[in-house]
């Protein structure tokens, strides 16, 4: 069943920009691999040339020891290569079993055996942990929902080789497990897997091997028993990796509210929710998926129907009807959806840029030399890994992508910003450019909110944290009180027994 993979001298060049420069190393069959690097560093690309998305333009690919050029994806998948990609790749409009078999649809004659297919769904769904109908649509599901039906999709193609690119950023401890548990019955059976995470505790728990890139070159590889986290760190981005986290600073004790939520409820997700953010605070939001935080801010920003409570801003009611009413407010909002909700992917960066504040370089006619000039302060201010400022969104990896998307949203100078998620898929070395740039906004007297799933990110962050479970309010720790423990304890329900 298993397949060795070797690359030989891949180069790989979109227009003028050379992303790949002569990769050369192999993977032995059977093994778990954890492919590290920044973002940026080419993993993904190659990794798309392996499955047949992308070909090379120079080198070429062995595949236990003959040389293969697959002209698509389905020819790799004829052979067992499967790609879980990092971005969500699903319709929307059709059913967890019409995604799942999509191209690949069983017959009975001139029909769809719609029994077969459902029946195979049913029992894909339970290996992956998913308790949904196979005739659920795929657009009813939550972020973290999805990704189990993208796992569940490529266990349906019996993968010889299968790449998982960032398959745990959206999903929960308990989901992550089973994932694990899928990973090594997998293994047992002698698939190859190409493990790409920059959460390094997992790499170092479940890989045999990590292969190091960075720059669109190969750097290093060995088992990783033999390399420490910090290590893996280091040899990602070159260097020495200093502290992740900033210091905090001393939150000002009498500063007044600049956003106040007073019972708050979004139907079917959030229910009677109040707290404050204060100039300079770092406010953080706890909870598994599906607790209702993002949902909440949904509401709060226009953006779902708020059924009661009150948004004071500078303790002034506010009628917040869309993310436009709330932009008039200095209330700005990055969703953790970044390709469906955070850039445009077939927009230039420099358009995505400005979009929210058109207004500025429109008198009347647009101002494209301005554009360009604030596009290149956002590429030096936010560290955003580009060949060309003109390039469009969709060729940006999905960490660069992310820098623009907080570029964009901070671009029009809003005094609350509310970051959802906003590491998520991105390397050590991006996040604690990320971590600096929180630390910045809060010490030049804005109030943010940061809604995140990784527990390390709040308390190494935050100066004080909310949690939330079903849709309500469990408890608002302060910065004495942010340890794992207790965080997970309020998120479980499991705090009066703790």
């Amino acid at each position: 069943m298993s397949l060795s993979v070797q690359f030989d001298a891949i180069s790989k060049d979109f227009g003028a920009v050379r992303v790949l420069r002569n990769v050369s190393f192999s993977m032995k069959p059977g093994r778990v691999h954890g492919l590290l690097g920044e973002n940026g560093a080419g993993k993904s690309t190659l990794m798309k040339i392996l499955c047949g998305y992308e070909q090379p333009t120079e080198g070429g690919v062995q595949i236990d020891g003959q040389l293969r050029t697959f002209a698509s994806s389905r020819d790799a998948e004829q052979l067992g290569i499967v790609l879980i990609h990092q971005e969500i790749n699903l319709a929307d409009d059709l059913t967890i079993a019409e995604n799942i078999f999509l191209g690949r649809e069983y017959r009975r004659g001139l029909f769809l055996d719609n029994i077969r297919m459902r029946s195979e769904t049913l029992d894909l769904l339970e290996q992956v942990g998913l308790h949904a109908s196979p005739d659920m649509l795929v657009g009813r599901l939550i972020v973290a929902e999805k990704q189990l039906v993208e796992i569940a999709k490529a266990l349906a193609k019996n993968a010889r080789l299968l790449v998982m690119d960032e398959p745990t950023a959206t999903l929960t401890p308990s989901e992550t497990e089973r994932l694990f548990g899928l990973i090594e019955q997998l293994r047992r059976k002698g698939c190859t897997i190409i493990y790409i995470s920059h959460k390094l505790d997992e790499v170092e728990r479940i890989t045999d091997d990590i292969l190091v890139m960075r720059d669109g070159r190969y750097v290093t590889g060995c088992p990783t028993s033999q390399v420490s986290r910090r290590e893996m760190a280091n040899l990602m981005v070159g260097r020495e990796l200093e502290d992740l986290f900033p210091s905090k600073t001393p939150l000002p004790v009498n500063g007044a509210p600049l956003l106040q939520a007073q019972g708050v409820t979004v139907p079917g997700w959030a229910s009677d929710i109040s707290f404050s953010v204060r100039p300079g605070e770092i406010f953080g939001f706890a909870g598994l998926v599906g607790a209702g935080r993002t949902e909440l801010f949904e509401g709060i920003l226009g953006l779902r129907e708020r059924s009661a409570g009150q948004i004071f801003i500078d303790g002034q009611v506010q009628q917040l009807r869309s993310p436009r009413d709330a932009a008039r407010h200095g209330l700005t909002y990055l969703s953790e959806d970044r390709k469906g909700k955070g850039i445009v992917l077939a927009f230039g960066m420099r358009q995505n840029l400005t979009l929210m504040a058109l207004e500025r370089y429109a008198q009347p006619l647009l101002d494209f030399n301005a554009e360009r000039s604030a596009m290149r302060k956002a590429i030096n201010d936010f560290g955003i890994r580009a060949g060309n400022p003109d390039m469009p969104a969709s060729a940006l990896s999905g960490g660069n992508q992310q820098k623009l998307a907080l570029a964009k949203v901070l671009h029009p100078g809003p005094r609350i910003v509310v970051l959802d998620e906003p590491t998520r898929g991105v390397d050590v070395g991006a996040k604690r450019d990320i971590y600096f740039l929180i630390h910045d906004l809060a010490a030049r007297g804005l109030a943010v909110i940061v809604i995140s799933s990784e527990l390390i990110e709040l308390i190494g962050l935050c100066h004080r944290v909310a949690v939330m479970r079903a849709g309500r309010l469990q408890a608002v720790l302060e910065n004495d009180q942010l340890h794992e423990k207790e965080l997970i304890a309020h998120a479980t329900g499991t705090h009066q027994q703790a």
